[in-house]
């Protein structure tokens, strides 16, 4: 589980394939803090930590992940925001986010607004359901508010620190990212398509 909070940005050295898919170096000054096993959300995707070093970690991407998620176009050199997950005795900022990529949305536009910027960012037709005026979302990772919403296009406000302290303002009209939606908001969405099956919804 995480929070949506960028600890760092790291970089990629290294993409390595493999026969089911490929292997990821990410360079970061967290890698003395990691440990093998550990879970760590790169552009919002939850990977495993299979090697730790001073410099960094690599992890194991499956060909399900590259296809469904962005990092299957990740090249060394490139800048990813991590976050490690969650500590049970931690504070709790952001909001839940599992690391678990519902879709991959495409940037409409990008305008500043005085020192900040909005996003719009088009997202898939089927996560329309689940995502709600002044509710969450977690684009490459970092926890959002939807600050307005055109059907499938999503507008996002990122202020002054979000913006330098995370990958969102290398992003560019037409660049792909990473959504994933509110975990509770797709668990009620689900809860009541079941029982309206059942009948038990009026």
């Amino acid at each position: 589980m995480f929070t949506g909070l960028i600890e760092s940005v790291g970089i990629v050295s290294d993409v390595v394939p493999t026969a089911s898919g490929f292997t990821l170096t990410i360079r970061t000054p967290m890698g003395p803090e990691l440990r093998q096993g550990e879970s760590v959300a790169v552009n919002g995707v939850c990977l495993t930590a299979t090697t730790c070093s001073e410099a960094g970690w690599t992890a194991d991407i499956g060909p399900e992940t590259a296809r469904v998620t962005t990092l299957g176009t990740l090249a060394p050199g490139r800048p990813v925001n991590l976050e490690r997950s969650m500590r049970a005795d931690g504070r709790f900022g952001g909001h839940f986010v599992q690391g678990h990529v519902d879709g991959v949305g495409v940037v409409d536009a990008i305008r500043q607004d005085g020192e900040s910027y909005w996003i719009a960012v088009r997202i898939p037709a089927d996560l329309e359901p689940y995502v709600i005026l002044k509710g969450s979302i977690a684009l490459e990772g970092v926890s959002l508010t939807v600050a307005r919403l055109d059907r499938s296009v999503v507008h996002v406000m990122i202020i002054p620190f979000t913006w330098s302290h995370t990958t969102l303002s290398l992003l560019r009209a037409g660049d792909r990212v990473n959504v994933e939606c509110d975990m509770v908001g797709k668990y009620v969405a689900r809860s009541m398509e079941l029982a309206a099956r059942s009948g038990l919804t009026p």
